[in-house]
C-alpha cells in the first residue's frame, strides 16, 4: 500500500473497541506481521545516494526555515520565558537504530509539569487510562495557555529544525516515539527505527489525534518501507494546510 493510499484509508473516528486494542497491545513482537518483515528489506530503499539526496535536502530546507521562521522562534521563546521557566525543554525519544535522543521543543506546560502529571495520573482513574492508551491527554490541565495555542499550531515543534542539523530527526518521518512505546510498536518497531523521526509526516497530515494508535502505526511502518523525496515533497506541501484545519490537534 502507498503513502497516499494508505493517507486516505484512515478511518475519522476510533473503530477499534477497548478489548480488540489491548489485545492488539498485548500481542507478543515476534507474532506481528511476520511476512510483511521478511518482505522489508526488498521495500525500503537501499540506494546510499537516495539517502544522501533525503539528508542534503533536510539540511538546506532546515538553514532555510531557521533564517526565515528566527523572528517568529525569538518571539515565542520571549513568550515562554514569561511565567520562570525555560524557553525550551527536550524530551527523549527513540531515533534510528534505535538509539534515543533529545528531541527539542518549545515549553508548552507548566515548569512542574513531570510532578504535576504523576498526581493526575494517581488520582485520576479517567486521565491514568487515556495516557495509557495513547501517551496523551486531549485536556491536559498542565498546558499554558500559550502552550496551548503552540500545540493546536504545531509551532511549539519548530526547534526540532536543530535536531534536524544535527542529524536526530528528518524534516519528515515516523512520529518520535518515546521509550515506553516500543512495546506497542511490536514488530513494526524494526521498521521504525530504520529512519530518522520526522518533525511532519503522514500521521500529522492525516489527523493526527483523531487517528487511533494501531493506525499510526500503520503509517509509520509503511512511510519508513516506501519512503522517497517525492512522497517527502507532499507531505511537506500538505503539512500547512494540516496545521491551518488543526483537525486532531490537541
Amino acid at each position: 500500500m502507498g503513502l497516499q493510499s494508505l493517507i486516505s484509508a484512515v478511518p475519522q473516528h476510533n473503530a477499534f473497541t477497548p478489548t480488540a486494542r489491548y489485545d492488539w497491545q498485548r500481542m507478543h513482537a515476534a507474532a506481528i506481521d511476520r511476512v510483511s518483515i521478511e518482505r522489508v528489506r526488498f521495500a525500503v530503499p537501499r540506494d546510499p545516494a537516495l539517502r544522501v539526496s533525503k539528508r542534503v535536502f533536510d539540511v538546506t530546507a532546515s538553514v532555510a526555515l531557521l533564517a526565515l521562521l528566527s523572528p517568529v522562534m525569538l518571539t515565542i521563546a520571549v513568550m515562554a520565558r514569561r511565567d520562570g521557566g525555560p524557553a525550551m525543554f527536550a524530551h527523549r525519544r527513540i531515533g534510528a537504530g534505535g538509539e534515543s535522543f533529545k528531541c527539542w521543543k518549545f515549553r508548552t506546560m507548566v515548569p512542574d509539569a513531570q510532578d504535576a502529571l504523576h498526581k493526575l495520573l494517581e488520582s485520576d482513574a479517567a486521565a491514568r487510562e487515556e495516557w495509557e492508551r495513547d501517551y496523551k491527554l486531549r485536556n491536559d490541565p498542565r498546558v499554558t495557555k500559550l502552550g496551548r495555542f503552540l500545540r493546536t499550531t504545531s509551532l511549539d515543534e519548530l526547534p526540532q529544525l536543530f535536531n534536524v542539523l544535527a542529524g536526530n530527526m528528518s524534516l519528515v518521518g515516523p512520529r518520535p516515539i518515546v521509550s515506553d512505546e516500543i512495546p506497542r510498536y511490536g514488530a513494526a518497531f524494526h521498521d521504525y527505527a530504520r529512519c530518522r523521526p520526522g518533525i511532519t509526516g503522514v500521521w500529522q497530515v492525516s489527523g493526527r489525534n483523531a487517528v487511533d494508535y494501531r493506525h499510526r502505526v500503520m503509517m509509520d511502518q509503511d512511510y519508513a518501507r516506501n519512503w522517497s523525496l517525492a512522497a517527502d515533497v507532499m507531505v511537506l506541501l500538505r503539512t500547512p494546510l494540516a496545521v491551518f484545519r488543526r483537525r486532531g490537534a490537541c
